[in-house]
């Protein structure tokens, strides 16, 4: 269960966090530390759709490993955005409306597993796609150049870390409403 292949790539995830923070306090050409930042970040979000596979294939699913799925890819994404709010690429507002939802909609679930009733907050395409237009949008951000001398990456990077910002408002308007009947229920 806690040495399982996939859990081992789960928690290569949190053991990620220091090593990209730490990329940008060496004494390295800004471009240098941004590139590699950009590759650790990718290659460790790439372990998020591995470890699901090898875990359906290896049949090496476990409820420790769904529980530290999740809480790996948000201390990945909280992490990375905090560095991205440091470097003064992404703004204050965006950062705390993607980790104030997750924090929320986190203990919702949290709530709702306690009451029995978790199936009203399960995880959602919408809140599939959220993660996805983050996912794209860091790594543009950590790299801030252009890419292959066409992609502006710090525009595209601006620009899908809004649109993230807007499905994390919309997927959590979406998971309230469908937690709403049970908590009403429970409130009497």
């Amino acid at each position: 269960m806690f040495l399982t292949i996939p859990t081992l790539l789960t928690w290569a995830r949190i053991v990620a966090i220091p090593l990209i923070i730490g990329v940008f306090y060496l004494p390295l050409a800004e471009p240098t530390r941004n590139l590699i930042a950009t590759v650790m970040f990718v290659v460790f979000a790439l372990t998020d759709w591995l470890d699901g596979w090898l875990a359906r294939k290896l049949d090496q699913s476990s409820a420790f490993g769904a529980f530290l799925d999740p809480v790996a890819d948000k201390f990945l994404v909280c992490a990375s955005l905090l560095v991205l709010v440091h470097l003064q690429r992404v703004d204050v507002l965006i950062a705390l409306i993607i980790i104030g939802r997750e924090i929320a909609i986190s203990s919702l679930r949290e709530w709702m597993a306690q009451i029995g009733a978790s199936r009203s907050v399960a995880v959602h395409m919408l809140g599939k796609l959220k993660t996805t237009v983050q996912m794209v949008a860091i790594p543009f951000l950590l790299y801030d150049a252009p890419l292959f001398e066409i992609i502006d990456t710090r525009l595209w990077g601006h620009l899908l870390i809004i649109a993230a910002a807007v499905l994390t408002i919309w997927s959590m308007v979406y998971y309230l409403r469908k937690a709403l009947p049970e908590i009403r229920a429970k409130a009497r």
